[in-house]
């Protein structure tokens, strides 16, 4: 079972890994154009886009990937506890 726990881990950290590198693009001019920034625009865009949605930014900054890999936290340790719950 801890086969499967280091699997999610894992998948989970790749994906938040993308988001943060997404995120970092932002400050480099011409970097969403690049064929990194279209494949992780294709794979972070739709997660961000449903907390753009609801959350307004502020004063030009956009805090809804701070909420969304809070709820990329949540979802994994829900996750792992509802499999942990099931494990024999």
């Amino acid at each position: 079972m801890t086969l499967i726990y280091t699997i999610i881990n894992g998948l989970f950290q790749l994906y938040t890994l993308a988001i943060i590198v997404f995120i970092l693009m932002s400050w480099f001019p011409g970097a969403y154009n690049t064929g990194l920034g279209r494949f992780l625009g294709q794979i972070c865009d739709p997660f961000l886009g449903f907390f753009r949605r609801f959350i307004p930014s502020i004063a030009g900054l956009d805090f809804s990937p701070i909420v969304a890999l809070l709820v990329l936290q949540f979802a994994e340790r829900g996750l792992v506890y509802v499999l942990s719950i099931f494990s024999f």
